[in-house]
Order: C-alpha cells, then structure tokens, then sequence
C-alpha cells in the first residue's frame, strides 16, 4: 500500500545533496534545513509554530527514518524559533546572545502576531518557548556520524546581533552545504529591522563566504538556493545601502 505521508513529505522536501534537504514553509517562506547522518539528525530552524514544528518533525522523520537530535537556530526571528517546543528532548544550539533575544517570549509573540500568526497559536508557542542548551561563540562541530559533520559558525551580527550559520561538509566530496539564515535573502530584499547591524553585515557574509568557498551550495533564510556569486552581489548591494565598505 503507498504512503501517502511519505508521498507528501517528500514533495515538500527539497533534496540538497546525499542525508541534506530543506523545505521553504507557506506564508513567509522561511527554509528549515535537515541534516541526516547514521548518528543523528540536525533540523535548522523550526518554523513560526507548534503546529508548524510538530508537521516538520513527522516529517523529517519520514524523510530519514529517525528522528531529529539537534536542532540549530539561526536567529531569533518568531518564524524560525516558535516550532522549537514540538521537539522534546533535543538538543538545541545558536549563537552567543540567542538568549538573551529570547528571554522574552511576550516580543517573540507580539512579531508573530503583528506578522500575521494567529493570536492563540503565537501565545501558545511563546508560552513554550525554548532558548538555546548550547551558545555558540566561533565555531562549534558536530559529527552525525559516517563522516557527516555539520560546522555551527557565528559569523555575525549582521541581520541580528546572534545570526549562526551551518555548514555541512561531507567525506565523499560532494559539494558544501551552507544555511545561511537571514543573512541572505533570494526571495526579497535583505530586512533590516530594528535589531539589525547594518555597518557589520557585509562583515557578516565576507564570514560566510570564507566558510563555504566559491563551490559551496548556499541555502537564504527564504528563497532559493544561491551561489557564492549571488551572496557577494547581495553583500555588495548591502554595502551600497548602508554606506559601509
């Protein structure tokens, strides 16, 4: 009989490399990345609610038999954080400061709400929130086992004071595999809100383009996957509208 859980799972997924997939969520179009080897399961960011989270961990479940063991935030933004409670258990990383951005579950949940997330699903999930096990200050790697290890780096601030990437390097040669959170945007232009840096995020990227090189494949925070070409043309184009070099 055809699993249609499966069936579906697998059309939202967008397959990276060998164990690496991610799925742009409905609405704001956020990524979550899924990182599989033989010891664990990474999920980059959660999506913007309990319902959200809790679809994302069946899932991936689905998708590589396993459940998730690690979960890496990239910043503290509600559609990124607010699904993180729908995974018991699991441990939890992002970037120096992370926490201190999500000590106050009531700022998570009045963006959420201003944006557009239902009143109800957004207190229930701020009531739940999870901040961070482990803070990430440099650079911190995680072996999933077979040789999949996976590079959490705080390369900020830049879209945030506490942006985290992930890197994904595999022993078989295939190509890198960055997630770059909210430091590169392909489906809009770049938001700079009120808890930005603007002078520090062409800083930022040059960070990140050291990390994955010209060949790596680099994953925005919302729209699709992008080269190394076009993440130095948005850190140009940011340079140019905040008048930094």
């Amino acid at each position: 009989m055809e699993n249609h859980g499966e069936r579906g799972a697998r059309e939202r997924w967008e397959p990276l490399a060998p164990g690496i997939a991610r799925r742009r969520m409905p609405v704001w179009d956020c990524t979550i990345g899924a990182v599989a080897g033989p010891s664990g399961v990474l999920l980059v960011d959660t999506g913007s609610s309990l319902r959200e989270g809790a679809e994302i961990r069946r899932e991936v479940e689905e998708l590589f038999g396993r459940r998730v063991t690690h979960i890496a935030l990239t910043h503290a933004h509600f559609d990124h954080v607010l699904g993180t409670a729908a995974f018991a258990g699991v441990q939890v990383y992002g970037a120096m400061g992370i926490d201190v951005a999500l000590r106050d579950g009531e700022e998570v949940r009045t963006s959420a709400v201003r944006q557009g997330v239902d009143a109800d699903a957004a207190e229930e999930a701020a009531d739940l929130l999870v901040r961070p096990h482990h803070l990430v200050s440099g650079e911190l790697t995680l072996d999933l086992g077979g040789g999949r290890r996976v590079l959490l780096a705080d390369v900020g601030p830049g879209h945030t004071g506490h942006d985290l990437v992930v890197l994904v390097t595999d022993s078989g040669g295939a190509p890198e595999v960055v997630f770059c959170g909210d430091l590169v945007e392909e489906s809009g232009e770049p938001q700079a809100g009120g808890d930005a840096y603007p002078a520090q995020w062409p800083a930022a990227l040059d960070a990140l383009l050291a990390l994955g090189g010209e060949d790596a494949i680099y994953v925005p925070g919302h729209g699709a996957v992008v080269d190394a070409g076009f993440v130095r043309a948005q850190r140009d184009a940011l340079a140019l509208r905040f008048g930094v070099s």
